[in-house]
């Protein structure tokens, strides 16, 4: 199973009618996380009138959480648990802190801003995807080195690392879904000579080709 998550902890910041909005974003993967981070924000913006705030945490969306904290009710949390739902994303915690302006948005204003502090946000953070992988490590004689770096080049493994000793080692990350493609693939291009040791299956980060820790 996978699933897609913000990359990195982010801010935006824009004016609507004098308010300014200002978009928190943050990976978490508990509630407790989630709300941690919810006091840090409103604990920072104290002279703010509204933190705005929505979460959703766990692979199977399970926990879905909202609040507009204030402002009328449907115009602020709602809004930006729709944009999480509708970016597909989880593990993730938005706060848009409002510094009100002294002009009124009206119900559709509020809820058009706090969609786009939120928005915003996500998009300033980077959107990435959770994968089910092994760390594995293949060891072979010297000779057989070229020929498995031709295999991880044209198949898109990433070497993360190689260790000279008495044999090369190599540390691969990756996806459970290839693994067995990798470890054929090397077994035939070492005549069966490559051994292989794995570690336990476990979310990776995977960007383009390359899974992360």
């Amino acid at each position: 199973m996978s699933y897609f998550t913000i990359k990195d902890e982010s801010r935006s910041e824009f004016e609507e009618k004098k308010s300014i909005f200002i978009g928190q974003v943050k990976r978490v993967e508990t509630e407790e996380a989630a709300k941690e981070f919810i006091q840090k924000i409103k604990s920072q913006h104290k002279e703010a009138r509204h933190n705005v705030y929505a979460y959703i945490i766990g692979e199977n969306k399970g926990v879905q959480r909202y609040s507009d904290d204030g402002e009328p009710q449907g115009t602020g949390g709602i809004p930006m648990l729709e944009v999480l739902k509708k970016n597909d994303i989880t593990d993730v915690v938005v706060v848009v802190t409002r510094y009100f302006g002294g002009i009124l948005l009206g119900t559709g204003g509020l809820a058009r801003a706090y969609s786009k502090g939120a928005s915003l946000a996500i998009k300033e953070s980077g959107i990435v995807e959770k994968v089910r992988g092994n760390s594995i490590e293949i060891a072979i004689e010297y000779d057989l080195l070229g020929k498995v770096q031709n295999v991880c080049t044209k198949e898109n493994f990433h070497m993360e690392h190689i260790e000279y000793t008495n044999k090369v080692k190599i540390k691969i990350l990756c996806e459970v879904s290839t693994l067995e493609k990798l470890k054929l693939q090397i077994t035939e291009v070492t005549s069966g000579k490559a051994l292989f040791k794995e570690d336990e299956v476990k979310m990776y980060f995977k960007l383009e080709h390359r899974l992360y820790e």
